[in-house]
């Protein structure tokens, strides 16, 4: 028996603005909201886990142990940054160096995810 990835969870201060901001940046919509919760899903047509952002008390310390790796649709990553910065995300360095194939960013709270070059390949996940 094996497992699948069924949800992302992102503690965070403010599920209601990050949940803005992954929805527009991944094409997601909200399946679920409670106190303290937003739940978004892919839209219609799209694949992907579950992202679940959950309120927590304490602030992000440090760089993230997990992160997600996106891929442009249409392989255009300069393109893809500059939407994502277009919608809060900024540049962070990590240590990444200047010759790799991809950038990193933040989503409003912090949190760092990459862009990564190339359009997906056939039988590879889309984000």
């Amino acid at each position: 028996m094996t497992s699948t990835v069924s949800a992302v969870v992102i503690d965070c201060r403010d599920p209601e603005v990050l949940a803005r901001f992954w929805s527009e940046a991944l094409d997601y919509t909200v399946h679920g909201e409670a106190e303290g919760y937003v739940g978004l899903v892919p839209a219609e047509g799209r694949t992907g886990p579950h992202l679940d952002l959950v309120l927590v008390p304490e602030g992000r310390r440090g760089k993230n142990r997990l992160h997600l790796d996106l891929r442009a649709l249409d392989g255009d990553r300069a393109g893809e940054v500059a939407r994502l910065e277009g919608l809060g995300a900024r540049r962070v360095d990590v240590g990444q160096g200047e010759d790799v194939p991809w950038t990193v960013l933040a989503d409003p709270e912090g949190n760092e995810f990459c862009v990564l070059d190339g359009a997906p390949q056939p039988g590879t996940p889309s984000t």
